[in-house]
């Protein structure tokens, strides 16, 4: 095929974009699968041995991982999760679920009144486990977001000792997301069904 008619990488990775979509509406059981997959990530070693665990808190039809916030809290571990400010992700240290409030989109976020606490405030370096949201992900650790980057600039400045664990449903998992050279590798994929180990980022020379 002639490349004039091939699609483009873009135009790949937003079909596989809207193909994700629609598996993970569809998902059935959300919440009880949610459970399988989040149950996962926390017995795996890589959390045992962190003290800094960042978790997303999810949105629509993502892994849904707020059921879980109240035993992470309760494990000793310092929890942190991200929220959007003009367009980076900021990262708060989360120490209560009263914290937490539904802000725009009825996204659950920190409160606006302790966003100025500098204590709260973290950056990426600080963190000893990444969780990752994510639309779609193969099983080399390969992954698309929303296509605005906001994980992307996030994870570039995770330690590489910080293992970055997304979690999916099965229905997400695509044979091969299309990757640029700066798309960061996931180190592990947990599904309901299993704990895929991924590229992850090359070791610094």
């Amino acid at each position: 095929m002639s490349d004039t008619t091939s699609p483009s990488l873009s135009e790949r990775k937003q079909a596989i974009r809207q193909q994700a979509h629609e598996n993970r509406r569809n998902q059935a059981n959300k919440d009880e699968v949610s459970t399988r997959i989040v149950d996962r990530f926390m017995q795996l070693p890589d959390y045992n041995a962190a003290k800094t665990v960042m978790f997303y808190v999810d949105v629509r039809d993502e892994v849904r991982t707020r059921q879980a916030l109240p035993a992470a809290l309760a494990s000793g571990k310092r929890i942190v999760v991200p929220y959007c400010l003009d367009g980076e992700l900021e990262l708060f240290h989360l120490e209560n679920m009263d914290e937490l409030e539904l802000g725009m989109y009825r996204i659950l976020e920190p409160r606006k009144e302790l966003r100025t606490v500098k204590e709260k405030h973290l950056q990426p370096e600080d963190l000893d486990l990444v969780m990752v949201p994510g639309v779609a992900f193969d099983r080399n650790g390969g992954r698309t977001g929303h296509g605005k980057g906001y994980y992307d600039k996030l994870l570039q400045h995770a330690r590489l000792d910080a293992p970055l664990v997304a979690l999916s449903f099965e229905c997400q998992l695509f044979d091969e997301i299309p990757c640029e050279h700066h798309d960061i590798y996931m180190d592990k994929v947990v599904t309901e069904d299993a704990v895929y180990v991924g590229k992850g980022r090359p070791a610094a020379s």
